[in-house]
């Protein structure tokens, strides 16, 4: 199968890169520290979603803004304790891009998700986080603010997600959607192509945008 699209939007956890370990740590120190129990934090959907969101279906409404910063500071504090790196194929798929032809599209802070892109020596040039938007994931708002930012029609866009939420954004953002089985079975995500990270792709950049296909 071959795609082409003129913009590639890339989330990052999951996508560009693993922060698994990261985020069990931290979350579950979090969830000690206000009293949340394991039944209550399981019945939440955590992955691709905004910690914003997460921490307003697990507390009271007055301490949230306080929670979410707490949950920031603690991943954020945990990058350089292995929190972070990279997946397979990342560095040679970015690599083949114009700058100006991809983004990286989070669920995470800003802060936060400058916080692992550097420490993996990834810089895009365009980054949209938890702080742009006012609808995370499975919302289509942050994708079709990627795609404005870039000025690329959003049905000539790439969506690459290993959740559902994202994938789900992805498509009601009007845009071809790849799955990446990194963190989800291929059973649990819906797309128009699913692979198991970025190493089973390619990419060759035209003068008619960027075309992707399967390796082998």
């Amino acid at each position: 199968m071959k795609i082409h699209a003129q913009a590639l939007l890339f989330d990052n956890d999951g996508t560009l890169v693993s922060s698994l370990a990261s985020v069990d740590r931290c979350w579950t120190q979090w969830a000690v520290e206000y009293g949340i129990t394991v039944e209550e934090f399981a019945r939440v959907e955590l992955h691709g979603r905004p910690a914003a969101e997460i921490a307003a279906d697990l507390l009271p409404a007055g301490i949230v803004p306080e929670a979410v910063a707490r949950i920031e500071q603690l991943e954020v504090d945990d990058v350089p304790n292995d929190g972070v790196h990279l997946l397979p194929g990342t560095r040679a798929f970015l690599d083949a891009l114009p700058a100006d032809r991809w983004a990286v599209v989070t669920s995470a802070t800003r802060r936060l998700a400058e916080a692992r892109l550097d420490a993996v020596g990834i810089l895009p040039k365009t980054l949209i986080a938890a702080d742009d938007i006012t609808r995370g994931k499975p919302d289509p708002e942050p994708y079709l603010l990627a795609a404005r930012r870039l000025g690329v029609d959003p049905a000539r866009c790439v969506v690459f997600e290993d959740a559902p939420a994202g994938l789900q954004a992805g498509r009601a953002a009007g845009m071809t959607t790849v799955a990446l089985t990194t963190t989800h079975q291929a059973h649990e995500l819906s797309a128009d192509l699913v692979v198991k990270d970025l190493s089973a792709l390619s990419a060759l950049v035209t003068d008619a945008g960027v075309e992707i296909s399967g390796r082998g």
